[in-house]
C-alpha cells in the first residue's frame, strides 16, 4: 500500500513520541519509529533505509564532531580548564558575586576552545560548583548558572552544532562561527547581570581586586589555550583550512599543550580520553544517521512541502515565521538532543524560512541558540542533569533558579529575531563576498 502525508506524519511523530516516555534512546526511537512505515509502504525496503543512513556518514565535515570533542576532553582532563579558570577569576572575580560571574566568563573562555556545552558543563562545574558552595552561594543558583552559562558551548564559535548545520544545510561553516560570536557574548553580558543582580539581593561576595602580577601570571597560564580559537576561527575564516581540520588542529594543540607544555597528561590518561571521546563520539554519530533516516522519511512524503504551504497561507512575515520557527525549536529541544533535531526540523523548516526570506545564516542561528535552552530545560536538560548532579541535589528544586536566568537569554533570541542584523553584521564585515 501507498502512505499518505497525513498518515505518515502521524505514525512518525507518534511512534517516536510514544519510544521517547518509554525512556527509549533518542537514537534508537528515531530509527525504530521509521519501521512500521518501512513494512507497509511498498516504496521503501529496509536496504534503501540502510542506505540513507550510511550515506549521512559520508559528509567529510561530520569528522570535526569527534575532534572538537577531543579537544574538549583533553583540556578538561589536561588541567586546562583550571587555568582559564584561574584567568577568569582575575578578570572578573572583583565584582559582586565574583565567583558567579568567574563561572560565566570561564564558559565564555571554555566556549571558544571546545565547541561542546556538556563539556563545559562538567569540567568547569566539577571545580566551580563546589568552589560557590563553600563561598557561601546557593547551592541551587550554583547549579542553574553552571547549567546556563554552559550553553554558550554551541553558540560561541567554534560550535560542534553549527559545524552539524553547515555539513547538513550545506551553510557556510565560517560565516555561522562569525555570526554565532555576537549573540554568545550578548548571553554572558546577559548572564553575567543576572548575576549581579542576584549578588546584590543575596549578599554574595567577590573574589577580591586581584594586582598586576597575578594578573600577569594568569594571563601567561592561560595565554597558550587562548591561542586554540585564534588558530580555529582564523583558519577556517581565512579560508586556510576546513572545518575539519580545524578540528584536527584544535585536538593535536590540546595534547600537545596537556603532554608537552604543562605535563599534566602521560600516557595512560591519552588511551582514556581517546576512549571516552570514541564512546561519545559514538553516540553522536550514530544519532546522526538515525535522525537523517527519520528526515528523510518526512522529505519522502512531502512534510516540508506541506508546512510551507500551511505556513505560506498563514502570511506570518519574517517576524512571525521567525517566532514560530523558534517556538518549534525550543518544544523540541526539550526532549532530544540539538544533533537530531537540526537534521529532522531544521531540514524541515528550511524550506519554510527560504519561503519567508529569512537569511540561511539568520536561520541557523536562530535555530542553535533555541536548541541550546533544551540543554537546561526537563525533561532533556543534558547540562542541568550534569550540573545538579555534581551538587547532588534534586534537579526540580533548581527549576526556578534557571527559569529566573533563562528570562533574559529569551529576550536575547528575541533581538536576534527582530534585528537579524546582530547575527550578519560580522560574516558581512569580514568575510568578502558574504550576502
Amino acid at each position: 500500500m501507498i502512505i499518505s502525508t497525513g498518515v505518515a506524519c502521524l505514525v512518525l511523530l507518534s511512534g517516536f513520541v510514544t519510544l521517547i516516555m518509554l525512556r527509549v534512546p533518542v537514537a534508537f526511537a528515531l530509527g525504530i519509529a521509521t519501521i512500521p512505515l518501512v513494512a507497509l509502504d511498498i516504496r521503501l525496503t529496509p536496504f534503501l533505509i540502510m542506505d540513507r543512513m550510511l550515506n549521512s556518514y559520508t559528509s567529510f565535515i561530520l569528522l570535526a564532531v569527534p575532534f572538537f570533542l577531543l579537544a574538549a576532553n583533553l583540556m578538561n582532563s589536561g588541567k586546562i580548564t583550571d587555568r582559564l579558570i584561574g584567568l577568569a577569576t582575575v578578570l572578573t572575580g572583583w565584582l559582586p558575586g565574583g565567583l558567579g560571574h568567574v563561572n560565566v566568563a570561564v564558559s565564555m573562555l571554555f566556549a571558544g576552545i571546545s565547541g561542546s556545552s556538556t563539556a563545559d558543563a562538567a569540567g568547569c562545574g566539577k571545580i566551580l560548583i563546589p568552589a560557590m558552595t563553600r563561598e557561601g552561594y546557593d547551592p541551587r543558583f550554583s547549579v542553574a548558572i553552571t547549567a546556563c552559562s554552559s550553553v554558550m558551548g554551541v553558540i560561541i564559535p567554534p560550535s560542534i552544532l553549527m559545524i552539524v548545520w553547515g555539513g547538513v544545510m550545506s551553510v557556510s561553516v565560517g560565516s555561522l562561527f562569525l555570526a554565532g560570536a555576537i549573540p554568545g557574548l550578548m548571553i554572558a553580558v546577559a548572564l553575567m547581570a543576572t548575576v549581579y543582580g542576584y549578588a546584590i539581593v543575596y549578599g554574595y561576595p567577590t573574589a577580591g581586586k586581584p594586582s598586576l602580577s597575578e594578573f600577569w601570571v594568569a594571563l601567561k597560564g592561560a595565554g597558550l589555550a587562548l591561542l586554540t580559537p585564534v588558530f580555529v576561527i582564523g583558519g577556517i575564516v581565512g579560508g586556510i583550512v576546513t572545518p575539519t581540520e580545524s578540528a584536527i588542529i584544535a585536538a593535536f594543540y590540546s595534547l600537545f599543550l596537556g603532554a608537552v607544555v604543562y605535563r599534566t597528561i602521560n600516557f595512560r590518561d591519552t588511551i582514556s580520553i581517546l576512549y571516552e571521546t570514541g564512546r561519545f563520539a559514538s553516540i553522536s554519530l550514530f544519532a546522526i544517521g538515525t535522525a537523517s533516516v527519520f528526515g528523510w522519511m518526512l522529505a519522502f512524503y512531502n512534510v516540508p512541502r506541506l508546512m510551507v504551504g500551511i505556513m505560506t497561507g498563514l502570511q506570518m512575515g519574517q517576524i512571525g515565521t521567525s517566532l514560530v520557527i523558534a517556538g518549534f525549536f525550543l518544544l523540541f529541544g526539550l526532549f532530544i538532543d540539538a544533533i537530531p533535531a537540526i537534521i529532522i526540523l531544521g531540514t524541515v523548516l528550511y524550506p519554510v524560512a527560504s519561503a519567508a526570506e529569512i537569511h540561511p545564516v539568520v536561520f541557523a542561528i536562530i535555530g542553535i541558540v533555541s536548541l541550546s535552552f533544551g540543554l537546561v530545560t526537563p525533561p532533556y536538560g543534558l547540562c542541568l542533569l550534569i550540573s545538579a548532579s555534581i551538587a547532588k541535589i534534586n534537579v526540580v528544586s533548581v527549576l526556578k533558579d534557571v527559569a529566573i536566568i533563562l528570562a533574559p537569554m529569551l529576550l536575547i533570541l528575541l533581538l536576534i529575531i527582530i534585528f537579524p542584523g546582530i547575527v550578519l553584521w560580522l560574516p558581512s564585515l569580514l568575510m568578502p563576498g558574504f550576502k
